[in-house]
Parts: structure tokens; sequence; C-alpha cells
């Protein structure tokens, strides 16, 4: 053996496994707050439940943070000697002992999916629970959120909301905060756009009109034709060709659910250069052979 080996042997022969042992017990490093243990329930009590999370001494499950729900028989979610996960929600006691929840694991868990479901543009069902001047409150998997006026299909008789059971989709999962905002427009909207597609013909009202086009709702989602979609002739005032509330057909040139919208064209519908304006009827009734025609333009 080289002299280095022996230097090193006889430094790191003082500190044995037992003192690393005593170590870690003396400064008890592995239980914490926020830190997720797994353990088994070895006694009910009518308060909670004790666990063995291989510590010094038991933990402890008060009976309200055993789970989400309300339970009458803690045996039902503890169940005895089966090996469970828990949070830590309180740091160890004059006793050595830590205070673990399930509920608290089932909310995070909760959020967690949440978030997840407002990433992949996901909906969500939801019971309305109260309502105020602002919009509805709401109990989603147990969560408490909130749905804004204006995310609201029925704007102004909420009291007939309370008890129903909507659609939503997410304005905003904000965990930290505890933010959980919804839109019951943003579901109808996502439901609709799933129906829509390039080519298909449809047929909404025009509800507004600016210099560059003119906003046409398609049973509850807004749909823009431009202006130069509008006839293959130069238009230069909508207002001399559409009126507000005036039904109309057009062909889909494109969508784009990301930013909702969806794009309009019935100058693919003219047999001539000008007939949106000289014989919108006659466009208009025989939009279908039109559109036909057109979708196979389309797919050129």
């Amino acid at each position: 053996m080289n002299s280095e080996a022996k230097i090193s042997q006889k430094a790191d022969s003082p500190f044995t496994m037992d003192d690393f042992a005593k170590a870690l017990e003396k400064h008890d490093y592995q239980f914490q707050k926020g830190q997720v243990v797994h353990g088994k329930v070895y006694q009910l009590d009518p308060d909670g439940a004790y666990v063995d999370i291989g510590g010094k001494s038991s933990a402890f499950i008060p009976r309200d943070e055993a789970s989400l729900r309300a339970i009458t028989d803690l045996s039902e979610v503890l169940p005895l000697n089966e090996d469970l996960e828990f949070l830590i929600i309180r740091d160890q006691d004059a006793e050595g002992q830590v205070t673990l929840s399930r509920r608290q694991l089932e909310i995070n868990h909760i959020w967690e999916r949440l978030a997840q479901m407002q990433e992949n543009s996901q909906t969500v069902q939801v019971r309305v629970a109260n309502v105020n001047k602002g919009g509805v409150t709401v109990e989603i998997q147990g969560l408490r959120g909130f749905i804004p006026r204006s995310h609201l299909v029925e704007r102004d008789n909420l009291e007939s909301l309370k008890g129903q059971t909507l659609t939503t989709g997410f304005l905003e999962v904000n965990r930290s905060n505890n933010k959980l905002i919804l839109s019951q427009r943003i579901a109808v909207r996502s439901a609709n756009f799933s129906l829509f597609e390039v080519g298909q013909l449809v047929s909404g009202k025009v509800t507004g009109m600016k210099p560059f086009g003119v906003f046409v709702d398609l049973d509850g989602t807004s749909a823009l034709l431009h202006i130069k979609q509008v006839s293959q002739k130069f238009i230069d005032n909508l207002e001399k060709v559409f009126q507000i509330g005036q039904p109309l057909r057009a062909v889909i040139l494109d969508v784009d659910q990301g930013k909702g919208r969806v794009a309009l064209s019935t100058r693919i519908l003219e047999n001539f250069p000008g007939e949106m304006l000289e014989n919108m009827d006659e466009v208009m009734a025989s939009a279908e052979a039109r559109a036909e025609r057109a979708r196979n333009k389309l797919s050129e």
C-alpha cells in the first residue's frame, strides 16, 4: 500500500457508518415541511391516525387532513398497513412528531392536473355554487373557482345559474395565489371551432363593420369577412353593401383556434367580378353549388 492510500485510510477510518447514522439521527434532516413521504397507518384514533414513515417517532395525520372529501369512516381513506403517500404540513414538534396530510396532497395534484388541462386547451365541468355582482363562484374537483360575468353565456340572470353544471375553459390557473379563473365563452368557442374547416359553407349574421371588413356571428363564434374577400371587384364602402343583422353565407378560408379567428370569403362564390355587389341574393340562393366549386379550387 502506498503512502497516499495509508494517509487516506487513516483520515477516513475514525468516521464510521455508525457515526454517519448517528449524525443523521442527531440533525434529523430527513423530514421537512413540504416533503412528500411514504408511510403506513398503524393506528386509527377518533381525531386522526398514526403513521409509520420510518422516523425516530411516529407521524400523525389529523382527521380533517385525511381526504378532500367528507368522510365518516377513516379506514375508507386510511387503510391499515398499506403503503400511502403523505405530505408533511408541519415540522417536528418537541417529541419529534411530524404532521401529515393526504388532503393537501390531493389539492396539489388537482392544481397540477388543471394546469395541464389549461396548457392543452381542454374544458372542464364545474358546478355553480354562488353568485355575486362580478360573476359566479364554482366548485371544480374540490376547489373553488370563479367565472367573470363577461365570460358567461347567460349574463343577465345569474341567479338562474345556481346549482347548474357548466362546461368551461381556463383563463388563469395559479397555485401560488390560489387563483382559478374560468370561462364558459372559451369552452363554447372551442366547441364551435372543432366544427369548422377550410372550404366549409357557413351561415351567420352581420354583427359589425369596420373599414377593413365585416364581422359575422357564426352561432356564437365571431368571424371576419375581409373587404378584399367580399368581391373580386373593388369596394370603397362596406356600408353600401351590408347591413347590421343581415343574414350571410360565406366560405371559410382559414381557422386559427389559437388566436380565436375564422376568416371568410364570399368573393370565392362569385361567377364574375362584382356579382356580390350587383346580385347578392342570387349568390346567396345558390351558395351550396358555388361552395362546392370553391372547395374544389381550394383543394387544387
